[in-house]
């Protein structure tokens, strides 16, 4: 294998694992209420009360808050159908630099920015929504492990350019 095709394989590899990640992140924004019902059922059959009361607490009060806008205000959840279906179209968009990397180098340039935004979202949405800090840095994690992959691939797609270039 050549180093060009050993270049573009690793982009590939890393782009996948990426989108893949993406796409299981939207998924799980349709099945909410199941989600949360199946999340409480597990703290509490762990005794997770016990240890950690903080999230107990947390988990709880959102189940109750879906399984309300579930039962009385059900168009609420269509935002987190449109929020999963963003993370499914952001994932197509990924097939431009999986296909051409270096000519679509600006769609991964693009998730860091967008991964990069996700804290400030956190710090400034988080606090006025009522979201517990330690709630808010799972969401901050996100922009941060996201941003790993990404640029990985963002190097690996500028060292493969500056081969095509001859350099």
């Amino acid at each position: 294998m050549s180093d060009r095709a050993a270049q573009l394989k690793g982009i590939r590899v890393w782009l996948a694992v990426f989108v893949v990640c993406l796409v299981l992140s939207g998924a799980t924004a349709f099945p909410l209420v199941h989600e949360l019902r199946w999340a409480d059922g597990l703290v509490r059959a762990l005794s997770v009360q016990d240890r950690l009361p903080g999230l107990t607490d947390w988990i709880t009060r959102v189940r109750h808050g879906l399984d309300t806008a579930d039962t009385d205000y059900p168009f609420l959840l269509y935002g987190t159908d449109w929020l999963a279906f963003a993370h499914l179209v952001i994932a197509v968009a990924f097939y431009g630099p999986y296909r051409d990397p270096v000519r679509n180098v600006w769609v991964v340039e693009f998730a860091m920015i967008a991964c990069a935004g996700i804290i400030p979202l956190a710090l400034i949405c988080g606090p006025i929504r009522g979201i517990p800090f330690f709630w808010s840095l799972i969401d901050m994690s996100f922009g941060v492990f996201g941003v790993i992959p990404l640029y990985v691939v963002r190097k690996k797609i500028k060292r493969l350019e500056a081969q095509l270039a001859g350099y």
